[in-house]
């Protein structure tokens, strides 16, 4: 496997500082508690107030504890048995890593840029740095020309293909009918709080529901390219399906006001991502 030292170190490096940033963001303690403030657009915003994510609403808060009790519990654990398993030869392994970096980085992103800024901003930056340059190594580790024959020919590549661009179009349409209302009308988008602008919409238009629709079209039609990025597409839906129903879950315990399609969407779109996840493993040739 090549970069294999590199890519070991990486791993390591985010494993031990997504492990510190998860318990102080579920764990810290402090801060004014929950309360109002005004924003400079005129909206009453409910403030956290409290740990590591006190200036964060009461929403993002409740997602980024959730987002961190699913990274500490599901996201490491996968990315160290990824690593082992990769480091001992198998494709499966190489490509779980590949994409469960994939959900790394997407996270660590939107801490970046989305979450007020608290005292982990550096750690926040070199998990970001890390996950970027550990996915891109471990994307160029993997045999591309040889991949198509890794898989068995009874992957069924409608069913996967036309289910990533199902899932594109999908979220495409769902964020769009957050966002174009507020252009139409000059309102403000629904979540959009204190903060400066639509972080996480703005990821997915831009990365997620192109990378998934290229991604189905090309496994649809059997083209070697597909295999790899729906692979990496799927086993990052994975985790972070899982992150997004936590989310949901964690800002219901929280009492904030969702959107029904929110609600249904991300907990079904999971459950299919994992049949999908199944049918990927369960179709990669054993001497892969």
């Amino acid at each position: 496997m090549k970069f294999k030292k590199t890519i070991t170190f990486l791993v390591i490096l985010i494993t031990i500082l997504s492990v510190f940033s998860c318990i102080m963001g579920i764990f810290s303690e402090g801060g004014p508690g929950k309360h109002d403030i005004v924003s400079f657009r005129g909206e009453t915003i409910s403030i956290y107030g409290q740990g590591l994510y006190q200036n964060d609403s009461v929403a993002v808060a409740a997602q980024g504890i959730a987002q961190d009790i699913v990274t500490l519990v599901l996201g490491v654990p996968l990315l160290l048995i990824a690593l082992y398993l990769s480091l001992k030869g198998s494709l499966r392994g190489r490509l779980l890593l590949t994409g469960t970096l994939g959900y790394f980085l997407y996270t660590y992103i939107s801490y970046v840029f989305l979450w007020m800024y608290n005292p982990m901003f550096l750690i926040y930056v070199i998990l970001m740095s890390g996950s970027f340059f550990a996915f891109t190594l471990s994307i160029m580790s993997i045999d591309v020309q040889n991949l198509k024959e890794a898989f068995n020919e009874k992957l069924p590549v409608k069913f996967l293909g036309g289910f990533q661009i199902f899932l594109a179009v999908a979220l495409c349409l769902m964020w769009m009918g957050r966002i174009v209302p507020s252009i139409t009308s000059g309102s403000i988008p629904v979540g959009l709080e204190h903060y400066t602008t639509l972080v996480i919409q703005g990821l997915d238009l831009g990365f997620i529901v192109p990378a998934a629709t290229l991604s189905g079209i090309l496994l649809i039609r059997k083209k070697t390219y597909g295999y790899l990025l729906s692979s990496i597409v799927i086993m990052k839906g994975f985790t972070m399906g899982a992150a997004l129903t936590a989310m949901i879950i964690g800002q219901y315990l929280a009492g904030v006001k969702m959107g029904i399609a929110e609600i249904i969407i991300f907990p079904l779109f999971s459950l299919f991502i994992c049949v999908c996840l199944g049918l990927l493993l369960k179709n990669i040739k054993k001497k892969a």
